[in-house]
């Protein structure tokens, strides 16, 4: 196994989905079609892929959690972006914070303070 490499969004609206994401991740995309969007976050993938057939309850069962190094000023910037509530900022022992929000779009967007992981090189 190499790690994690691409995680997928769905929507139903790949252009506001764009634009939204890109303010949200401080980035432009580095690919840009009409049946792909790629974002490069920090060496991984986020993409998103235009739903076919758009799904209002999407499955939260797997949570990628995003890593930042303010997690109070993310998540509440998420939510200044139109982003909901999923789960609120939680303490996970020692200096670990978790948190996640709902795009626009309803997916499920984690965000994670973990000052002891290193990306293995």
């Amino acid at each position: 196994m190499l790690g994690l490499r691409t995680v997928v969004y769905k929507v139903d609206d790949l252009e506001k989905a764009k634009q939204w994401y890109a303010v949200a991740f401080k980035t432009n995309p580095y690919f840009d079609e009409p049946f792909y969007v790629g974002f490069n976050i920090g060496g991984y993938e986020l993409g998103l892929l235009p739903e076919e057939i758009p799904q209002k309850d999407k499955l939260a069962n797997v949570v990628t959690y995003w890593g930042v190094d303010e997690v109070n000023k993310e998540y509440n910037r998420f939510i200044e972006l139109g982003a909901t509530v999923d789960e609120e900022l939680t303490n996970v022992g020692g200096e670990l914070v978790v948190a996640s929000v709902k795009d626009p779009w309803g997916n499920v967007i984690g965000i994670i303070y973990n000052p002891e992981f290193k990306i293995a090189e």
